[in-house]
């Protein structure tokens, strides 16, 4: 049967190798479909201008197109004001945002904060560094043998002491769902900020911010069909009211005198500069066109093709699966290492039958340590992937250790 979304996408119709793309990397990046780079690519050609600053017809257009992507924005995720919604470049620029504008200012000597093992070295990194300048300390909830979040590690680490919980909807590389809104209440028991990673999950899974109670939520548009190098912090009002600006200069100002300078209102507050208008118009499109496929479609869709992948991927011995085997207790992101075989090998191989994989730490040296592995190959899927193409990637990893010379 003929997967009705390739023909929106125009970079999937193309061959490498001489063998037709097989893009099996999504957990990386989306690919953009025909109305997401016409919307950016209209923007150019009709509407291109600095917003917020002219008082000319360009300028309005480019400034009511900024706004009402925002308008977009809060209503997919459901916020409950526009304002709320601060565009970043990507989740990436969100978190070091949190880190630096709440973090640095909230966090005390002796306070905690709390992430997964399983967490992006985005969600890491930063609070490492706040974590260090204010004298507080990283506490890791662990994983079971299933890749999930006991309810002990939440009893024994989420505590008084506890400022923040970190935590990412969907890990980036075992593909578990994780119960973001038990942790959410959780530290919620304790007064701690709660603030959701979800790079992940945004295109796969519909998200409710207020349903789930979070006090911040990141995630970047390239994850979901729109450009790179635009992205979305939300924050509840109160909070983000409360947090000095992360950056400084033009746009986030309301008045400068030569020595003192009064700051905007949100959302204008964290956004100083010149803005990715044609960004934002494609995230706007990207949104508009997965509000019309509908999430129930993209979760049938996705389900069923990731128990086909963890069927086929099974059915080769050398393979071992990284993370949950039911298709039930996971997205469509599936690690695995082959035997004897380094995971560059293995991409690089199916790379040649036009195939694409990730190979490599996958941004997550902390939870690789705790597997304690070095580095796996990453399948990640999409509703516009199809099940011939998982029957080419079981094919051509039967060709694998052949290629380097093994006996099978």
């Amino acid at each position: 049967m003929c997967n009705p979304y390739i023909k929106d996408f125009p970079i999937l119709k193309q061959t490498i190798n001489g063998k037709p793309l097989a893009y099996l990397d999504n957990a990386a990046t989306t690919q953009k479909p025909d109305c997401v780079i016409e919307a950016s690519s209209r923007y150019y050609r009709l509407d291109n201008a600095n917003p917020h600053r002219g008082a000319y017809a360009l300028s309005v257009r480019a400034t009511e197109l900024y706004e009402a992507a925002r308008e977009t924005v809060k209503n997919f995720i459901k916020a409950e004001a526009a304002e709320e919604v601060i565009f970043t470049r990507g989740a990436t620029e969100a978190l070091n945002l949190l880190a630096y504008s709440y973090g640095m200012n909230c966090l005390r000597e002796g306070d905690e904060i709390v992430l997964s093992i399983a967490e992006h070295h985005s969600n890491v990194v930063p609070w490492q560094q706040v974590a260090a300048a204010k004298g507080a300390k990283l506490i890791y909830l662990y994983l079971d043998e299933n890749g999930d979040i006991p309810d002990s590690e939440l009893e024994k680490k989420i505590t008084s002491r506890t400022k923040i919980v970190s935590i990412t909807q969907i890990s980036n590389v075992l593909g578990t769902v994780y119960p973001v809104k038990k942790i959410i209440r959780k530290a919620h028991e304790f007064g701690a900020v709660a603030i959701v990673d979800l790079a992940q999950s945004i295109s796969h899974m519909e998200t409710d911010v207020r349903d789930m109670d979070a006090d911040f939520a990141v995630f970047s548009g390239h994850k979901m069909f729109a450009p790179m190098g635009i992205g979305v912090l939300y924050g509840k009002k109160d909070l983000l009211d409360a947090m000095p600006p992360f950056l400084f200069g033009g746009d986030m100002i309301e008045y400068v005198s030569e020595q003192t300078a009064r700051f905007a209102h949100l959302p204008q507050k964290f956004e100083a500069g010149t803005q990715n208008v044609e960004g934002a118009a494609g995230l706007s499109a990207a949104i508009q066109y997965i509000n019309s496929i509908g999430f129930d479609s993209i979760r049938k869709a996705e389900r069923e093709l990731t128990r086909y992948t963890l069927e086929r991927l099974s059915e080769n011995p050398y393979i071992s699966i990284v993370g949950p085997r039911f298709s039930e207790h996971r997205a469509g992101v599936i690690s695995f290492t082959m035997r004897d075989v380094h995971p560059h090998d293995v991409a690089s191989i199916l790379d040649a039958d036009g195939i694409a994989i990730r190979a490599g730490h996958h941004c997550a040296h902390p939870l690789m340590k705790f597997l304690g592995i070095t580095a796996t190959s990453r399948v990640s899927l999409c509703f516009y992937n199809t099940k011939q193409e998982i029957d080419r990637l079981a094919e051509s990893l039967k060709s694998v250790r052949r290629w380097l010379h093994f006996e099978s």
